[in-house]
Formats: C-alpha cells, sequence, structure tokens
C-alpha cells in the first residue's frame, strides 16, 4: 500500500473540532427546545416570564460559548497541504458552485477506494503465491506430460441407452411422433412430428441437444439427397419464432447429472405447441397481434404468451 499522504491538518484539534460542532448541535437543539415550550408550567404569569427569559439567556449563552470554542479550534486544525493526490484536480474544489458539481469530492472517494483496491489485491497475491499449484508446476518443462481430457459422462452413453429413453419419451405423449436417425455414426437426429402443426428437427450429440430446427407440417423436412435437412429455415414468420424460442429453451433446461430429464422436459414443452393456432395470449387474450398466433410458452407453466406479451 503507498504511504499515507501528509495532508497538513491537526487530527487532535480536528478531533476536538468535530466534538466542539456537536455540542454546538446540541446547544442550538436546547434553544429550539426552549422556544417549544414557552412559558408552560409556572404558577403565576410574572414568574413564567422570568423563569423563560432566565432559561432563554441561559441557552444563548452556551451556544455562544460552544461557537467561540469551534472557532479557536478551528484556528488550531490547520490548512490542508497545497500538494493534492490529484495534481490539477485539486482545483476543482475551488469551484464555487460544488453543490452542483461535486467532482472533487467523487474523485477523492474513487482515490481512496484505489488505494483500498490496491492494498488488497497485493494480499491477495501474497497469499496465492504462498499456494502450492501443482498444475502449474507440472506443466512447466518440455517434458510434462498432459493429462487426457476427461469427456462428460453426458457425451459418451451407450446407443441403445439413447434410443430406450426416446422411445419412453414417444410413448408418453400419444398425439407426437418421434423418428430417430443416425446419418453419422452414434450422433441422433429426431424427426419430431407434432399433430398436424408442426415438425421438428431435434439434432443430438448422446443425450445432449445441440440444436432445433421448426418447420410447418406440410414443409418439406429432406434435402435433394433424401436426408434429412438441418439447415434450412422454416419459409413461415411464426415457425421462424418458434425455432427461436426452442433454441432459448435449449439455454434453460440444463441439468447435465440428468440428461434424460433435459430431453423429457424438452419435448413436454414443444408439445405444448399443439395448439398453437388454437391457444390465445395469457397477458392480451387476444389470438394474433401483428398477424402471428401466441409463439412463446412459459418454461415453468407453459402458457402461451406473444412475443411482447411475454416481457
Amino acid at each position: 500500500m503507498s504511504e499515507p499522504i501528509s495532508v497538513g491538518v491537526n487530527l487532535d484539534a480536528f478531533s476536538h473540532a468535530i466534538s466542539g460542532i456537536q455540542a454546538l448541535r446540541s446547544s442550538v437543539s436546547r434553544v429550539f427546545e426552549s422556544l417549544k415550550d414557552g412559558m408552560k408550567n409556572r404558577e403565576t404569569l410574572e414568574g413564567r416570564e422570568k423563569r423563560f427569559i432566565s432559561e432563554f439567556q441561559d441557552t444563548l449563552q452556551a451556544v455562544n460559548r460552544d461557537l467561540n470554542e469551534l472557532e479557536r479550534l478551528s484556528g488550531l486544525v490547520g490548512r490542508p497541504s497545497e500538494s493534492h493526490p490529484l495534481h490539477n484536480s485539486g482545483l476543482l474544489s475551488l469551484d464555487p458552485v460544488q453543490d452542483k458539481t461535486p467532482l472533487y469530492s467523487q474523485l477523492l472517494q474513487a482515490y481512496k477506494w484505489s488505494n483500498k483496491l490496491q492494498y488488497h489485491a497485493g494480499l491477495a497475491s501474497s497469499l496465492l503465491n504462498q499456494q502450492s499449484l501443482k498444475r502449474s508446476a507440472n506443466q512447466m518443462g518440455a517434458s510434462a506430460k498432459r493429462r487426457p481430457k476427461v469427456q462428460p459422462s453426458t457425451l459418451v452413453l451407450p446407443p441403445q441407452y439413447v434410443d430406450d429413453v426416446i422411445s419412453r419419451v414417444g410413448r408418453m405423449f400419444p398425439d407426437m411422433t418421434i423418428e430417430l436417425f443416425r446419418p453419422n455414426g452414434t450422433s441422433a437426429v429426431l424427426l419430431v412430428t407434432l399433430g398436424k402443426v408442426l415438425k421438428a428437427i431435434v439434432v443430438m450429440r448422446s443425450l445432449f441437444i445441440d440444436r432445433t430446427v421448426v418447420r410447418g407440417f406440410n414443409e418439406n423436412v429432406y434435402s435433394e439427397d433424401g436426408k434429412l435437412d438441418i439447415w434450412t429455415k422454416s419459409q413461415y414468420l411464426v415457425f421462424q419464432k418458434v425455432t427461436d424460442h426452442a433454441t432459448t429453451a435449449l439455454l434453460h433446461y440444463q441439468l447435465p447429472q440428468m440428461p434424460d430429464v433435459v430431453v423429457r422436459s424438452f419435448m413436454t414443452w414443444l408439445r405444448s405447441y399443439i395448439k398453437l393456432f388454437q391457444s390465445s395470449c395469457q397477458r392480451c387474450g387476444r389470438f394474433l397481434q401483428d398477424g402471428l398466433p401466441p409463439t412463446w410458452r412459459d418454461f415453468r407453466t407453459l402458457e402461451a404468451f406473444h412475443d411482447t406479451c411475454r416481457l
């Protein structure tokens, strides 16, 4: 941490001056309390007046005494050093409208926090240097052996287990047809047909859902060579919106320890589009907004919303 800055101020006198300010504020408060109470609780009118004038004079004398003491202490405090830590920015303190442009006080606050940050960063650095970082030590040198990367267990599940999970999901929803393809080895591609509403192509790596493309029920899902077309977007704006929402759902349903639950949750969410053109928006109550039905489905309640009404 940097050395303490000499500001040219008598700290003891400064402490006594703060106590003097508190005493002055207390004396002034007693003056207003005396004025507030007035001449009540006195037996005779003359006695009330004399006692009120006496108490009021005593409180004013206390204020005068505390004010004189504060002026004396202010002379002992001293003046700050002209060498400001912020160099030329110290001239901002001379601005007559400092209340409207408190730049100097803000710069002093930032400077104080910068010193604190530097101090704590130095402490953290010293503590980290005391720890033995075995990984860094093993990687030093040309003869160091690199550890083999361990693949996540969710990406190396046997194909039989993946097929069993997909078949169980298909039995959960009679109105959803799931066809499984393996065009490139063990990677699975699902063609999900939801009633007569839409078709979704779900690209998977083991049980990890990689991407989803949603098209209309009457749109072609195959390319010219007879393979599933996993890249072409739908020609309809409504299904382009559903594709975007499906991508968001893939990011929401994440549970690496239980990949089968993720697949079931995503398929349950996708199945909520069975009434895509029959459900009204839960917010505005309308079926169409800008020519589109409610394309958003809540991840928890599966309720339908327009893309703008959900915000």
